[in-house]
């Protein structure tokens, strides 16, 4: 039962904007009977990199002024950063702070672009949905959720898609326990790409198919999407280098156009391979714009791009390129036309298809079952 009367829990929903500056590691007093926990104090997964300018960052300082400009300001935003622990508390709060006062865009609403999105484990150990939390502002203080059915579970929370967080800290009632689970050190799924990777359309931020992904797997996701700057260009692939996933996913047909693929692909994952020589890579092509059946010059383009990739992999394997696989792009949203939002973005269903589509060719690549 809450500790909080209607009159305290709507001031804390009415907490204006940060002001800005420095945010301090306590940017709010403790509200009696809270329990505060800094998330930086166990860490978030989904970071590759520890040498960040913000401990929410998904690319290294040093790449400031190397990658475009475009990536660089994207890699501020949080995508695909979780953070994980375990409670028996009934109800939890947060303490969120954003870097940008835009928490939406016409194509991702503030959920997805500036919002927590919570699940936490069933009986059965499967991952469920809890809640959200509904940006107003860019200091979101309150409870996230309230009465919830009595037992311990692992609970993770997912970081806002399109936006960056400045700081976060999650809240249980004084007198529960709140035990911080450390990120997974199993080698994780590393995801390059668009928008489409980063998380748009999603209608939060467990929505996207990394996310899906990385439920349906059981394994930490590096979600190195960039809206509009997913383009297979070397500065980028050198950073990509660095790291050791258990298998790399380029994805970034829907930002180029087929010379750009032509020029690019074999050198990336030339580039790749280099460093890890047996690491699986994937390549995929662009899903099908929702509205081509109507646009024979959008067809055309897709068919061009896709024409490209497939003979940057028929390359690849004459090379001797034996760990590379390949998705193609058709079949991803469906056939039915009505996955997407805006024709290029996927929706939860476009999303979810889209997974389903991934599960098996990453499932192969991982030597975990056979491709059907």
């Amino acid at each position: 039962m809450s500790v909080f009367t209607r009159r305290q829990v709507l001031r804390v929903f009415a907490v204006g904007a940060f002001s800005g500056g420095a945010i301090p590691r306590g940017n709010a007093q403790p509200e009696q009977g809270i329990t505060w926990h800094d998330v930086r104090d166990w860490g978030v997964e989904g970071k590759g990199w520890s040498d960040t300018a913000s401990p929410f960052d998904r690319l290294p300082a040093r790449a400031e002024g190397v990658v475009p400009s475009d990536v660089w300001r994207q890699s501020r935003h949080s995508a695909g950063m979780i953070v994980r622990f375990r409670t028996a508390a009934r109800e939890i709060w947060t303490d969120h702070v954003v870097g940008s006062e835009g928490l939406s865009t016409p194509d991702l609403a503030a959920i997805a672009h500036s919002g927590l999105d919570l699940y936490a484990t069933d009986s059965q150990g499967q991952w469920k949905w809890v809640s959200v939390t509904r940006p107003r502002s860019r200091l979101m203080r309150g409870p996230m959720i309230s009465g919830l059915m009595e037992g311990e579970r692992d609970y993770q929370l997912y970081l806002p898609l399109y936006n960056s967080t400045q700081a976060l800290k999650i809240g249980v009632p004084s007198g529960d326990i709140l035990t911080p689970i450390s990120p997974r050190q199993e080698k994780p799924l590393l995801f390059y790409g668009t928008s489409i990777t980063q998380g748009a359309s999603a209608s939060r931020a467990g929505r996207c198919h990394t996310a899906i992904l990385g439920r349906q797997l059981n394994l930490p996701v590096l979600n190195l999407g960039f809206g509009g700057a997913g383009r297979m260009e070397p500065e980028v692939g050198r950073f990509l280098a660095e790291l050791d996933p258990a298998i790399f996913v380029i994805d970034c047909l829907p930002n180029m156009q087929a010379a750009q693929v032509s020029a690019r692909a074999v050198p990336l994952v030339r580039q790749i391979r280099n460093r890890h020589p047996s690491t699986p890579i994937v390549l995929v092509e662009d899903r099908t714009y929702s509205n081509s059946l109507f646009l024979p010059a959008r067809q055309q383009e897709q068919q061009a791009n896709r024409a490209a990739l497939q003979q940057a992999f028929a390359d690849l394997k004459s090379m001797g390129e034996e760990r590379l696989w390949y998705i193609e792009g058709a079949q991803l949203l469906g056939e039915d036309q009505e996955g997407t939002s805006d024709s290029s973005h996927p929706t939860d269903l476009g999303f979810w298809r889209q997974a389903n589509i991934f599960e098996p060719i990453l499932k192969a690549a991982l030597n975990r079952e056979a491709a059907s």
